[in-house]
């Protein structure tokens, strides 16, 4: 499976260990920055990972700033992306099951590597169950038009 990865400055350490798990795990990752810890824009990596996703080149994206909260809001920008913030298993793994989310995000400030590993594994584990769900999906992909 091919997911992308993207962070900001705060997310930076916390995206390089991650990164290094999943690729580990045997998965095709797509880094699409930063490379640096320098102050940056988190827009413009959230962008560039959900475009990745959008475009159909990875099916999941996963993206780290400090908070979680800026880049969920930029990559929702995209048309097509689900984004939400991985802030528990529980809600890591519903995000997949009833919004089918195509892309999660995390606070590197909020969560450990331990519990982003655990949320990501949830997410990505997690299959969308369709049914009533599947009517919600469509109402939000419809505000894209």
């Amino acid at each position: 499976m091919k997911i992308a990865i993207a962070s900001d400055h705060g997310g930076f350490d916390r995206k390089e260990e991650l990164k290094d798990y999943l690729i580990k795990r045997g998965f095709d990752v797509v880094d699409v920055g930063a490379y640096y810890k320098d102050s940056c824009h988190y827009p413009e990596f959230a962008v560039k990972c959900a475009k990745e996703v959008q475009s159909g080149n990875c099916k999941f994206g996963i993206i780290i700033c400090t908070s979680g909260e800026g880049v969920a809001i930029a990559a929702n920008k995209v048309k097509g992306i689900r984004a939400g913030i991985g802030y528990n298993v529980t809600v890591s793994r519903l995000m997949r099951e009833h919004n089918d989310a195509n892309v999660i995000t995390f606070g590197a400030k909020y969560a450990t590597l331990k519990q982003v590993i655990a949320r990501t594994e949830a997410f990505l584990k997690a299959e969308f169950q369709g049914g009533r769900h599947a009517t919600r999906v469509q109402m939000i992909n419809d505000l894209d038009k």
